[in-house]
């Protein structure tokens, strides 16, 4: 979909060899390079892109005063029309579902691989 950028924010355009010595800097660990010399991050989820009109409006008109709040009734309509759970349980990001997830799978008998250490941008 085209779409016109709602939310900007100017970077510093760096040159093939300044990126190279960037990382030769940084002994080629990425989580010691300068966040002004990454144009594009694939590092990490924490997202580069904007947001469209749309998302910054349903954030902005978000009611999230408890529980039963509209955001969390329209969350649960959704979920319940594409999944046939009884339960829905959100969490707010992936390791957190990950550690509920592997202790109710987990136990005595059971054996199973822990996910990976969380990336320092998001633990």
């Amino acid at each position: 979909d085209p779409s016109r950028i709602k939310m900007v924010e100017p970077i510093r355009f760096t040159t093939r060899a300044q990126r190279v010595l960037a990382l030769e800097c940084a002994k080629y660990n990425l989580f010691a390079v300068n966040a002004e010399d990454c144009i594009l991050d694939f590092l990490t989820d924490s997202g580069t892109g904007a947001m469209s009109d749309a998302q910054w409006a349903a954030m902005l008109a978000a009611d999230e005063s408890y529980a039963g709040a509209k955001a969390w009734r329209a969350l649960e309509q959704s979920v319940r029309r594409l999944f046939d759970f009884e339960h829905l349980l959100p969490v707010h990001q992936g390791r957190a579902a990950e550690r509920l997830l592997f202790a109710e799978l987990g136990g005595q008998e059971k054996v199973w691989l822990p996910p990976p250490p969380p990336l320092p941008t998001n633990s």
